[in-house]
């Protein structure tokens, strides 16, 4: 039960910052879904070794370049899923962050 109530708020954060931020374009709910599941499979499997492989980079620039592998990230989502693309880095660097507040902030009344 709590995987979908998941799913459903990263939904919503997945909508909320396509509908906020300019050059982010999410087809339909659907398509929102399917974006939020390849996001949570892509940063259960693929973030961590990004992460390992990049350690010495983000820890030269102080951890910035988390934020790189995160735009990564959503960059290999839009190629995927197909009604869900982006305009460029700005757009989809806003558009983790602004995911990652909302899930956050959605995700503390569940726990």
């Amino acid at each position: 039960m709590r995987l979908i109530i998941r799913l459903l708020i990263s939904t919503l954060a997945i909508l909320i910052a396509a509908n906020l931020i300019p050059g982010v374009v999410v087809a339909s709910t659907t398509t929102a879904i399917i974006v939020a599941i390849v996001l949570g499979i892509l940063n259960t499997f693929l973030k961590p070794v990004l992460q390992i492989l990049a350690l010495p980079i983000t820890i030269m620039t102080l951890g910035l370049f988390y934020f790189i592998v995160n735009v990564f990230i959503i960059y290999i989502a839009t190629y995927l899923v197909s009604g869900f693309s982006i305009d460029g880095f700005i757009p989809a660097l806003l558009f983790g962050l602004v995911v990652s507040i909302i899930s956050g902030i959605l995700g503390m009344f569940l726990d």
